[in-house]
């Protein structure tokens, strides 16, 4: 692999001569293989390797299959993930409890995080996942429906559209775009793309980022950061500067030592961070770090921003009090029945597991359900963001 010559120059810097030379070894071997099995649909796993220690559901395969022709991968039976970006899991087990959470996903597509998290996060929580780029945001919709989980809204809206969402979410993950110096073996394209000044174009609009959807997480909640990338810049100068700029805690997690996940390399710093190196992890190039707000924790779904307490839906729904009353169709612009009958609404529900926890909702010709205790953060999301998918 022909690196350029500014990147090896700052990487050898930055690892040292010796762990240099292991770096480049590996970027040069064959990249590993793994997947995330989906809980909620499980099936008959035959060809897993070895499993992916920080991960419960992460198995390596012993080669790369043609997932394609498997008709399992189209059912959402698993998903295809690099291995060190499942550690995001340790991250939710450690610091978001048993109650429900309203958790945002701002960078998500394809999907690979979104799904994971949606496993993982307490019952009846709700999960938002966005994506700026409008055909990715349509990608990571169909890999969110495949997975199976319905407490799901996906967006696509630039962070600064979050901005009237102050205080509205528990927890956010920011897997914030980078210049992908971990990706080198995964993506060639990756290596082409690689220059000093892209970096200092990334470390700027991650800042950007973080600076707009700050405001979104309320008092005591979790922020995760992460990037696929190697260099301090995008990584601890970064955290280092949340942690100034906001005044957040930066917050330690339960590692193994035997999963040679290195820590910290600014000068001067020990604040825990999480950088998977791939000479010493099975894996790809990845960073975390988990910081939380300043103030009391309010997390959990019954602590809502005042301007959503008793907030009523803006979307129309029928079956329940907005429907216009029993039996009658509720009227839609210009007076058009916007409704279904009784008798229509009760053959649908017959097709909706817990059905009496959700509200039917018809939307631009079809009919979709979404928890009733949600109704109140979909109604003030809706103002903000572009809805995709609800």
């Amino acid at each position: 692999m022909e690196l350029p010559a500014s990147f090896i120059d700052h990487t050898r810097a930055l690892l040292g001569e010796g762990d240099y030379g292991k770096l480049l070894t590996s970027l040069n071997s064959e990249q590993p293989v793994s997947i995330r099995l989906n809980p909620m649909k499980p099936f008959a796993f035959r060809f897993g390797e070895r499993a992916v220690p920080w991960c419960g559901s992460g198995f390596y395969l012993q080669g790369r299959p043609t997932f394609t022709f498997d008709p399992l991968f189209h059912a959402g039976c698993y998903y295809v993930q690099e291995a060190s970006s499942m550690f995001v899991e340790q991250a939710l087990r450690r610091y978001v409890g048993k109650e429900p959470v309203v958790m945002l996903d701002l960078c998500a597509a394809p999907g690979g995080k979104s799904t994971h998290l949606r496993s993982l996060l307490p019952e009846d929580s709700l999960l938002v996942a966005n994506e700026v780029i409008r055909n990715r945001s349509q990608i990571l919709a169909e890999n969110l429906t495949k997975w199976g989980h319905p407490d799901v809204v996906v967006s696509n809206s630039d962070p600064s559209d979050f901005a009237r969402l102050e205080e509205f979410f528990d927890v956010i993950l920011t897997d914030v775009p980078c210049s992908g110096e971990g990706m080198f073996r995964k993506d060639p394209v990756a290596v082409s793309e690689w220059s000093p000044e892209n970096v200092e174009i990334c470390w700027q609009r991650q800042r950007r980022i973080i600076s707009d959807i700050w405001p979104c997480l309320k008092p005591g909640g979790i922020l995760i950061y992460s990037t696929c990338t190697y260099n301090t810049k995008e990584n601890e100068e970064n955290i280092r500067w949340i942690r100034d700029e906001y005044g957040a805690a930066v917050l330690p997690l339960d590692v193994a030592e035997d999963w040679h996940i290195t820590g910290n390399l600014l000068p001067g710093e020990c604040f825990p961070v999480y950088r998977f190196l791939p000479y010493k992890t099975r894996g790809e190039g990845f960073f975390l770090a988990v910081l939380q707000k300043p103030g009391m924790s309010v997390r959990g779904s019954g602590d809502r921003p005042l301007f959503l307490q008793g907030k009523a839906s803006a979307f129309p729904v029928f079956g329940g009090e907005n429907s216009g009353g029993k039996g009658k169709k509720a009227r839609g612009k210009g007076g058009q029945p916007s409704g279904l009958a009784k008798e229509q609404l009760a053959a649908l529900r017959q097709w909706v597991s817990d059905a009496d926890k959700y509200e039917f909702i018809q939307k631009d010709g079809s009919v979709s359900v979404f928890p009733k205790c949600y109704l109140a953060e979909l109604s003030a999301l809706q103002p903000s963001l572009r809805i995709v998918q609800a």
